[in-house]
């Protein structure tokens, strides 16, 4: 079986703004597909965790981080736009809300995102949303995402959204949301990167910690390297297979990708990542370790 855990729920297309630096380095994307688009994309795969970011919750005074158009008006609205997307293939998609801590109606729209929506998880960028994750609004959110068992995955990492804070979402900080939270599951979206090292050592530390590997694979030397660390590391296991499709690259793509990290070594003698591993990131039932299955 292979699961997706990172995919971003299609609002429909949409150009991108003029300026904004490319998502990935080897073409101009922007990340804009239909849902008949999204759901063609992910045929290989059996099963699909998909989500939207949340905006900041209406006047609240902090600078917008998230793009227009690639979020809903409201978190209410992209959390519906999420289930409506589950319900065309419900026995593939499983869906995640996404919230704000700030949201002053936060406890309300998570308990309907989860008794009227079905949606089974949380999916937060605290640089895209411009919140502190170690913040009291943001543990008191994880204090309610543990009380009903539904694991939150993390933006992580850099950004070409020039709003968007790098601080907040750099992995030290979920060291300290993990020791606070020992029953929440987490997911730490792109091994961090560019901190892919400091990724591996919180993972690593913590039982309920672990790390995607979406968006990472067309820079080639990084790629190859944060892996190789964290065979090193011992943590390839704490790795789960996600493309951040149509942000990023298919399935298929990043499924290709990953087999053959190893390519670029051809005539050298740099220790080669182990390939039984990666196929065991391509085919982990992440959705029982998420709690899912």
């Amino acid at each position: 079986m292979i699961v997706d855990v990172h995919t971003h729920t299609p609002y429909g297309r949409h150009a991108a703004p003029a300026g904004r630096p490319p998502a990935r380095p080897d073409r101009a994307d922007s990340g804009a597909v239909s849902p008949d688009e999204f759901l063609r994309a992910m045929e290989p795969v059996d099963r699909v965790i998909v989500f939207g970011i949340a905006p900041l919750p209406p006047g609240d005074p902090a600078a917008p981080a998230v793009p227009q158009e690639a979020s809903a008006p409201t978190a209410r609205d992209g959390n519906e736009a999420t289930a409506a997307l589950v319900r065309t293939k419900p026995d593939k998609l499983i869906g995640f809300m996404s919230v704000h801590p700030r949201d002053p109606h936060l406890f309300e729209e998570i308990d309907r995102s989860v008794g009227d929506l079905g949606l089974r998880g949380i999916k937060l960028g605290p640089n895209y949303q411009n919140f502190d994750p170690l913040g009291a609004d943001a543990f008191r959110l994880y204090r309610r995402a543990q009380e009903l068992r539904l694991p939150i995955l993390f933006h992580q990492g850099t950004s070409a959204m020039a709003a968007a804070d790098l601080d907040y979402a750099h992995p030290r900080h979920m060291d300290r949301v993990a020791t606070a939270f020992p029953d929440l599951k987490i997911v730490l979206a792109h091994m961090a990167h560019p901190w892919q090292v400091d990724c591996i050592a919180v993972i690593r530390k913590h039982p309920n910690v672990w790390a995607d590997i979406s968006g990472l694979h067309y820079r080639a030397w990084s790629y190859y390297n944060c892996l190789r660390l964290a065979a090193e590391w011992s943590v390839l296991p704490k790795l789960l297979f996600g493309s951040d499709y149509p942000a990023a690259a298919s399935p298929a793509e990043t499924a290709d990708a990953l087999t053959r990290v190893n390519d670029i070594l051809d005539g050298t003698r740099l220790p080669r990542v182990p390939v039984d591993e990666l196929q065991e990131i391509l085919h982990r039932n992440s959705l029982s370790l998420l709690g899912l299955a």
